[in-house]
């Protein structure tokens, strides 16, 4: 009989620890990754995109290209304006020419000998019209291009004047101003051209592509999304009554079940999360009346980070 009452304690108690060890939950999380959206900033016709979904992509990788008829003629106009722009600019440094010059001395010269005659007969008309053997509108007629003669020399001697002077360093600086704004466009439109070519923000994984080729992209509309590959974190939820034993920067590990092994974490944050806010941890245990927390766990090695899917399962250890 006492053997009977010894075996049937020893298979109660194996029977209650059996069930200890059942009722005993896991933690569960998630594993989450910081999404991107890759979008262009100029609308334009998809030529070809060279990813496709689930690839890998390293941070400045070309992932598809565009169209950009009119940002590319309106480089050619910038170009065409700036080479004007310098040329009138490099005028203004070197002055009139020698050829310039002897044009400008040659018209001084037959305007000088036009000024010479006209005051000849002026001077010749006005005795005429002391003695009244001319009219007083012969005499204005002949004055009038008297002054125009001279009118004519003053002009071309200022102007040979400023040839020989050189430009004013006014009108040089003028010329350098238009030179640097049309240098400006140039490069404007240069930045604008290279938008054609969509590029990998970061290291990310490609989710999904929303447009294809041949298809009008606009701007701002996201033609790729994704994750960030090195920003893996673990998400568990944890009620109230249990979050005092997770403090920041508490060393933890994290198992990951698909892996089949465990990643070395740190708490980075604690925050509590609304009553209709979605759960990370699959049936947590608290009551009604307990506020619940996330605690968000980060890898202490990045290079763990880049090898784990997003939203995969995730078991924190005691």
């Amino acid at each position: 009989m006492k053997k009977i009452t010894i075996l049937l304690l020893i298979f109660t108690s194996l029977i209650y620890s059996c069930k200890n060890k059942t009722n005993e939950k896991k933690i569960l999380g998630k594993v989450k990754k910081e999404t991107v959206s890759v979008v262009p900033k100029i609308p334009g016709k998809i030529i070809k995109i060279y990813v496709s979904e689930g690839d890998i992509v390293k941070k400045g990788d070309t992932l598809a290209l565009l169209d950009l008829p009119e940002v590319a003629t309106k480089v050619e106009q910038a170009e065409g304006a700036l080479f004007s722009a310098s040329a009138q600019y490099d005028m203004t440094l070197n002055g009139a020419t020698t050829n310039q010059i002897k044009q400008l001395q040659s018209k001084l010269l037959g305007t000088k000998e036009q000024y010479d005659f006209a005051e000849k007969s002026v001077n010749r008309i006005k005795n005429l019209l002391t003695d009244s053997l001319i009219s007083k509108q012969k005499y204005d007629e002949t004055y009038a291009k008297y002054m125009g003669a001279k009118a004519q020399y003053d002009a071309a001697s200022a102007e040979l004047a400023e040839a020989l002077k050189g430009v004013r360093e006014e009108s040089q600086r003028m010329a350098l101003g238009q030179k640097d704004r049309a240098k400006g466009a140039v490069n404007e439109a240069n930045v604008a051209l290279k938008e054609r070519y969509i590029l990998a923000p970061d290291d990310m994984s490609i989710e999904t592509i929303t447009l294809h080729q041949g298809e009008l992209a606009l701007a701002g509309y996201a033609m790729f999304n994704g994750y960030l590959t090195n920003t893996a974190s673990f998400r568990f939820t944890i009620a109230e009554s249990e979050i005092s034993k997770y403090s920041l920067n508490l060393p933890l590990s994290v198992e990951i079940p698909y892996l089949k092994k465990s990643t070395a974490c740190t708490v980075t944050s604690v925050k509590q999360l609304n009553k209709y806010a979605e759960m990370t941890t699959a049936f947590p245990d608290f009551e009604i009346s307990e506020s619940v927390y996330e605690v968000k766990l980060t890898p202490s090695n990045i290079e763990d980070a880049k090898n784990i899917y997003a939203n995969a399962t995730a078991i924190l250890l005691k």
